[in-house]
């Protein structure tokens, strides 16, 4: 019975929980957890972000690191008129853009609270030009407005929150038991729980970014084009439900689709 009625406690602090700690955001109109506060991660994020670039070679002054630069800068003022027309123009209050580019063969771009992105070199050969750098740019932009890292940290606390519950109601069991149903919990709460919430995050983040590269002024059949290539690549064999991403088939597929609606909703924002 005491462990019912821990169960039925820990389910409704929960469900309190994350119906207090939710924040509507202005370009999905969805609410998202927050348990963590946005303030806290970007300031994390300029000490984290400053370290990276001191030690890493950043390429200044080139064509290529230009029109890095001129790509973020457009399709942040397309984020900034979007969030303008949804009368929420503070939501984007504290970001402190800034868009580099660093010598590296790696194949990879990624962007962290509060807008501090990095373009590796690496991908340059893939996006050709600058309409393929604002694909890329598009989808880092979009993964810092909707505050995917503020809501992957909320994610970690309540699947630690989960873990300490198992815990409690395994305290009677034998230590190997205990240590069973931790991992049982530690695998499904990953495969059914994180793991298609990165994904999700992955597929959200490529339209939102279509429709910001749309309304910044450049050809969204590009994201198509870029995901062609990325894709002939051959990438990761890992099934998709066990990765944290996407496949490139299931992303082309997805953008193709969303092409229309990504059209329609940029119409309705206006053009920089």
């Amino acid at each position: 019975m005491k462990k019912i009625n821990f169960i039925k406690s820990l389910f409704l602090f929960l469900v309190l929980v994350l119906l207090s700690a939710c924040n509507k955001n202005p370009f999905t109109g969805k609410n998202t957890m927050a348990l963590i506060g946005n303030s806290s991660l970007m300031a994390s994020s300029v000490v984290q972000y400053r370290e990276f670039l001191n030690e890493s070679k950043v390429i200044t002054g080139t064509t290529e690191a230009n029109m890095v630069k001129n790509a973020g800068d457009r399709i942040r003022k397309a984020a900034e008129l979007w969030a303008a027309r949804e009368g929420q123009s503070s939501y984007l209050d504290g970001y402190e853009w800034e868009f580099n580019l660093v010598d590296s063969r790696e194949i990879n771009a990624w962007a962290m609270p509060g807008g501090k992105i990095v373009f590796y070199s690496g991908i340059l050969p893939l996006t050709q030009n600058e309409a393929g750098i604002a694909v890329v740019m598009g989808h880092e932009v979009a993964h810092a407005i909707l505050n995917h890292g503020q809501q992957r940290a909320s994610a970690s606390i309540l699947q630690q929150l989960g873990a300490v519950g198992v815990n409690i109601l395994a305290a009677d069991q034998s230590r190997e038991t205990r240590a069973l149903f931790m991992t049982l919990y530690g695998a499904g709460s990953t495969l059914f729980g994180t793991l298609p919430y990165s994904r999700a995050h992955e597929i959200e983040a490529d339209q939102v970014g279509l429709t910001l590269m749309i309304i910044a002024g450049y050809d969204p059949d590009t994201a198509v084009e870029f995901w062609d290539r990325m894709s002939s690549l051959g990438g990761s064999s890992t099934p998709q439900f066990l990765s944290t991403h996407p496949s490139d088939v299931t992303r082309v597929e997805e953008l193709r689709k969303y092409i229309p609606e990504a059209r329609k909703k940029a119409a309705s924002i206006g053009f920089i």
